[in-house]
């Protein structure tokens, strides 16, 4: 058995969900597909697999296998790239996670431009709003909103984005602008379900105040809220990038910018500090040059 064929075909079925696609990449036959990954577990004497009629489940050895086969592949990789000076285009299979709204507003865009302009590349793109485990879940690359846990990830800072408070000019014609965060208890505040109850920490003097506001509408999706308040249904507290598009136009104005909240961090995160391969190290690049507006 050819082992690093076999680890390759692995990370395949791994990366492609069904043994047909990883033979459809690799450009070979199902039943050679089947053949190897059968010789590769019967070598290692382990399940990688849980197979049913529907689909295919990396059991637990399998996940720690893969990434095992991740880091190899990597290093030999690493040692290719060192050899040829880095010559030649990016290639291979990256995939990508971020923040749904920021993913979709801001990283889809870059990473379609990343692949118009490396034509070798495949990206897949998960936009999800959790943390999402890198090596667990197959993950090259990803984009992460505020501050870090303790991790084993390697993190370089992007730029940062605000929290802002926000009403549309009707609103605030109609209500009167606030002039200290404790006039938002006297309002009417649009809220979004499953964030922090209260909105804040506002700075007060170098004090953190944090206010439980309320409100006749909430909802359980940043947009409709955000529209909420562009429609004059009241006052709302959002990521600075949300609501940027809403403010150039001047549908929406900010309000108590003394009092704001510290600025939240944005990192791009990925393992393998060392070992990297030239697709993921040439995106980081990118995707740091593409988010360049954050940093001002």
């Amino acid at each position: 058995m050819d082992k690093l064929k076999a680890m390759q075909a692995f990370i395949h079925i791994a990366d492609e969900g069904s043994l047909t696609a990883a033979a459809r990449v690799m450009e070979s036959s199902l039943p050679a597909m089947v053949r190897t990954l059968a010789a590769l577990e019967a070598d290692l004497g382990v399940r990688l697999f849980n197979r049913t009629t529907r689909r295919i489940s990396l059991t637990e050895e399998g996940r720690r296998h893969l990434e095992s086969c991740r880091q190899v592949l990597s290093a030999l990789e690493e040692a290719e790239a060192a050899l040829t000076a880095e010559a030649g285009e990016p290639a291979g299979h990256l995939t990508i996670t971020a923040p749904m709204l920021f993913g979709q507003m801001h990283v889809a865009p870059a990473v379609t431009r990343f692949v118009q302009q490396h034509e070798k590349m495949r990206c897949s793109m998960v936009l999800l709003d959790r943390v999402v485990n890198l090596l667990e879940e197959g993950i090259d690359v990803g984009i992460r909103i505020g501050e870090l846990e303790d991790s084993t990830l390697v993190a370089q800072p992007v730029g940062y984005i605000r929290r802002l408070v926000v009403a549309s000019p009707d609103w605030l014609k109609r209500h009167g602008t606030p002039r200290h965060p404790k006039d938002l208890l006297k309002t009417n505040c649009v809220r979004v379900t499953g964030h922090a109850p209260t909105w804040g920490p506002f700075n007060d003097q170098g004090r953190q105040l944090r206010l439980a506001v309320s409100g006749n509408l909430e909802f359980n999706q940043i947009a409709p809220a955000v529209a909420a308040c562009v429609a004059g249904a009241g006052m709302g507290m959002f990521l600075s990038y949300q609501v940027a598009p809403f403010l150039k136009t001047r549908q929406l104005r900010t309000v108590l910018e003394g009092f704001e909240p510290p600025v939240q961090p944005i990192h791009v995160v990925y393992p393998h500090a060392r070992l990297l391969p030239k697709r993921t190290r040439v995106f980081i690049e990118w995707i740091k040059e593409e988010l360049r507006e954050f940093r001002l």
